[in-house]
């Protein structure tokens, strides 16, 4: 499995399709700005209103851009029927994808015996990597943490990216299973502390920016250069936070629209962020030098 930063790359949207030259300008600007790998798909993608074979199409577009040159390609197959799970994952490892990243399945609730049995059913019907993906606040229920010892046991689950804000649970996490289980920052604003405590990177909503920084913060990290590490971290919080000042990807769709790289558009129901935080967001970026 990759470690270091991971991009959550986000779907520009035109006229209510992909945009694909948008997109395409994206991934160029990860390849360039020493991004470790792209995740396509994610939740920052907005895959809940993308149909199958959209979620089809832009994995085969990814990987047809990126022709090797990151180290890893990920894609997000989460959906809260396993089924449809499954197949998702299948078509991605068919397609060429590196591994997979999936979601707890939102809406159902289901229990931790549910979780169980929901990853370990798509691991069962692939051969590579498998990221859990732990986001309680967008899906209502958490992974515990003895669940993920559990799922850490089958071969192919490599890893979990940890979106809970629970430090405790990272660290119960990362003392408990196997050596080689990654864990990965689900938040921007916590990568650092979670890299203290002996996880291995980030999935990251700012990188979709600011590659290069967050790119340099995880490698200094990863390597004991701490205080190289904490001042791009404290230089760049006011982006990790201001990412988050609506529902993402809202902020960060806004962010790349300022930069000149995507269109402000969404799919309903997500809309345009309120005046008062284009504003905020706007001012961040001038105020950390990412636009003029």
């Amino acid at each position: 499995m990759v470690t270091g930063s991971i991009v959550a790359i986000v779907t520009p949207m035109k006229g209510g399709r992909i945009d694909k030259e948008a997109y395409r300008r994206l991934v160029e600007f990860q390849v360039e700005n020493k991004t470790s790998a792209i995740l396509t798909c994610g939740c920052t993608g907005e895959p809940a209103t993308m149909s199958m074979e959209e979620h089809h199409e832009l994995i085969d577009y990814t990987l047809k851009i990126v022709d090797g040159r990151v180290h890893h390609v990920m894609a997000g197959t989460g959906s809260n029927n396993t089924r449809e799970a499954v197949e998702l994952s299948r078509y991605a490892q068919k397609a060429g994808a590196d591994s997979v990243l999936l979601i707890t399945p939102y809406y159902n609730k289901p229990t931790q015996k549910g979780l169980l049995l929901h990853y370990q059913e798509v691991a069962a019907n692939i051969s590579i990597p498998l990221i859990l993906y732990n986001v309680p606040s967008r899906t209502g229920i958490s992974i515990s943490p003895e669940t993920v010892l559990e799922l850490s046991r089958v071969k192919n689950i490599a890893g979990i990216k940890e979106a809970s804000g629970n430090l405790d649970q990272v660290s119960q996490i990362v003392s408990s299973c196997r050596e080689d289980f990654i864990v990965f920052s689900g938040d921007d604003s916590l990568t650092l502390p979670i890299i203290s405590v002996g996880g291995k990177g980030v999935i990251s909503v700012a990188a979709n920016i600011i590659p290069a920084q967050v790119a340099e913060m995880v490698d200094a990290a990863l390597s004991n250069r701490w205080n190289e590490a904490r001042r791009i971290h404290l230089d760049m919080f006011p982006v990790f936070k201001v990412l988050f000042v609506e529902t993402n990807p809202i902020p960060v769709k806004t962010a790349l629209w300022l930069m000149k790289m995507a269109e402000m558009e969404w799919r309903l129901p997500l809309t345009g962020p309120s005046a008062e935080n284009i504003k905020k967001i706007r001012s961040v970026l001038k105020s950390r030098g990412v636009i003029t």
